[in-house]
C-alpha cells in the first residue's frame, strides 16, 4: 500500500484548518507562522483498515503517525512469530525504531490491531524542521525524552522475573491498553503465553 494524501487540498477542513500534529507541538513550545505552514503542507490525514501494516521490512521507512483513533503494535518476527515490542494507541506516536529518521527498510512491523486514522508525518519534514528552525529541535528533544521514558519501562517490564510481576507492572505503566487491546497482543508484549495471562488474570 502507497501512502499518499487522498483529500487533496481539503485535508484539514476536519480538523479547523490545521494539522493536528501543530497542537502537539504547541504543546512543547509555541511555534511561528513559518513552522505551522511547514507542518500543514507536508502532513497529511491517512486511514488503515484492521490487520494492515503501516510498515514493513517490505517498505522503506519515511513516516512516523500521530494516531488518532484506533491502536497499533510494533512487532519482530521470528520464524512465524510475532513478538510485540510495543503497543501504541489514541494521541501516541508510532514509527519504526530501529532506524528512526532514516528512509530505510527496517525488520519491524507496525499492524493495525482495529482501523486506525492517523496523520502522517514525513521524515523529510522532520528533517527540514531540524535543520532550520531551533523551536524544532527543542520539541523534537522533548518528544525523545518521552520516548526514551517509554523504552525504559518496556525493558524494565521485560527484565521482572516473573509473570505475575511483568503483569502487575503493566497495569501499573499501561492501565488504559488492558481493556483496549486483545490480550494476546498484551501478553506477547509481557513475554507470556496466553494461556499463562489468562491464568494470572483469572487468580487477581
Amino acid at each position: 500500500m502507497n501512502i499518499e494524501n487522498v483529500y487533496g487540498t481539503d485535508k484539514w477542513a476536519a480538523f479547523g484548518g490545521f494539522s493536528p500534529l501543530i497542537t502537539v507541538f504547541k504543546s512543547y513550545h509555541p511555534l511561528n507562522p513559518e513552522i505551522e505552514d511547514i507542518i500543514n503542507r507536508y502532513t497529511f490525514p491517512v486511514r488503515f483498515a484492521k490487520n494492515k501494516h503501516m510498515a514493513s521490512p517490505l517498505k522503506h521507512n519515511r513516516y512516523i503517525f500521530l494516531i488518532l483513533e484506533g491502536a497499533v503494535h510494533g512487532y519482530l518476527k521470528i520464524g512465524n512469530k510475532k513478538i510485540t515490542t510495543w503497543i501504541a494507541a489514541e494521541n501516541e506516536l508510532a514509527g519504526t525504531i530501529r532506524n528512526l529518521w532514516e528512509n530505510q527498510a527496517s525488520d519491524e512491523y507496525i499492524e493495525t490491531i482495529d482501523p486506525v486514522f492517523a496523520i502522517a508525518i514525513p521524515h523529510e519534514m522532520s528533517k527540514l524542521l531540524y535543520e532550520n528552525f531551533p523551536i524544532a529541535n527543542y520539541v523534537g528533544r522533548k518528544m525523545t525524552e518521552i520516548y526514551f521514558q517509554g523504552a525504559s519501562e518496556r525493558a524494565y517490564i521485560c527484565r521482572l522475573p516473573t509473570a505475575l510481576k511483568r503483569y502487575q507492572r503493566f497495569l501499573i505503566s499501561y492501565p488504559y491498553l488492558i481493556n483496549r487491546v486483545p490480550l494476546k497482543y498484551v501478553a506477547s508484549f509481557i513475554g507470556m503465553r496466553l494461556e499463562t495471562l489468562s491464568r494470572i488474570r483469572n487468580r487477581t
